[in-house]
């Protein structure tokens, strides 16, 4: 059974392969993590693409996976269009953050956004941000060093990133005037996520986007093959993950056993 690709710069990614293997539990998997080039989000796009391409070709070519998952902002918005410039054929999936759904979601018009200054920076987040409803104010704050503050699991670190974020906001709440819709533009933010509720309050929503990619991903494979993850056949599958990693292997194995998505080995490839 050839395996469904997704990779990230790290272990952010992590949270949407949990969103697929609850959607398509019966499927095979390939996560891999190019840690060895993290975080994604503080490099600059061309670097981010190259990368993108490397291992986006190197899941096709050596895994033969059947579709890619891009489970990084950033990389989606450096490098969607040229993975499906260059696999035409191949059901390719990426993530961006949720700005429409806060936009129907909020009660204030007032939603903040989270996320990496090259996702905030890149063309394809402008494009996004201008499409959305003018009667609804976005508040963007790029995030420096927070993925890779979550990348080394560094509690401190985090609790003080998110502190300093977050304050320079504004207010949140459900008063008039106040954010009430915080949209996480980075899945390492999801490992943050605890961290940020507790400083923004009860009546702020928070929203990723692992969801709707996992429902998108088994919606695309089963107009392809004309079956569904819950199909007879697919019952009968067993699926699994492997992973692998272009940096060390402890961080990944740590994260993956946080997120509760298997024991297993996490095996080290140089991808270039």
């Amino acid at each position: 059974m050839q395996p469904i690709g997704v990779f990230d710069s790290g272990v952010g990614g992590l949270g949407v392969l949990k969103a697929l293997r609850l959607e398509m539990p019966h499927e095979r998997f390939v996560y891999v993590s190019d840690a060895g080039h993290a975080p994604y989000g503080e490099r600059d796009l061309e670097h981010v693409l190259q990368r993108s391409m490397a291992v986006g070709d190197y899941l096709v070519q050596q895994h033969h996976a059947r579709a890619l998952v891009v489970a990084c902002n950033t990389a989606t918005a450096a490098a969607i269009s040229a993975l499906r410039a260059a696999y035409p054929t191949l059901p390719i999936v990426g993530i961006e953050p949720a700005l429409k759904p806060a936009a129907a979601l909020t009660r204030t018009a007032r939603v903040g956004v989270l996320a990496t200054r090259s996702t905030l920076g890149s063309d394809k987040f402008q494009a996004l941000l201008q499409a959305q409803n003018p009667a609804v104010q976005f508040v963007l704050q790029a995030c420096d060093g927070l993925a890779a503050a979550i990348e080394h699991d560094d509690a401190a670190q985090i609790q003080s990133l998110c502190a300093r974020y977050t304050a320079n906001m504004g207010r949140f709440g459900a008063a008039p005037g106040a954010i009430d819709t915080v949209v996480l533009g980075c899945t390492h933010y999801a490992f943050a996520a605890t961290e940020l509720q507790n400083l923004l309050g009860p009546d702020v929503t928070l929203m990723d986007a692992g969801q709707p990619v996992a429902q998108r991903t088994h919606n695309l494979l089963a107009q392809l093959t004309g079956t569904n993850a819950g199909s007879s056949e697919n019952l009968k599958k067993t699926g699994f993950v492997e992973f692998w990693t272009t940096g060390p292997a402890d961080p990944l194995l740590d994260a993956v056993e946080r997120w509760r998505l298997g024991v297993g080995c996490v095996r080290q490839v140089a991808i270039n």
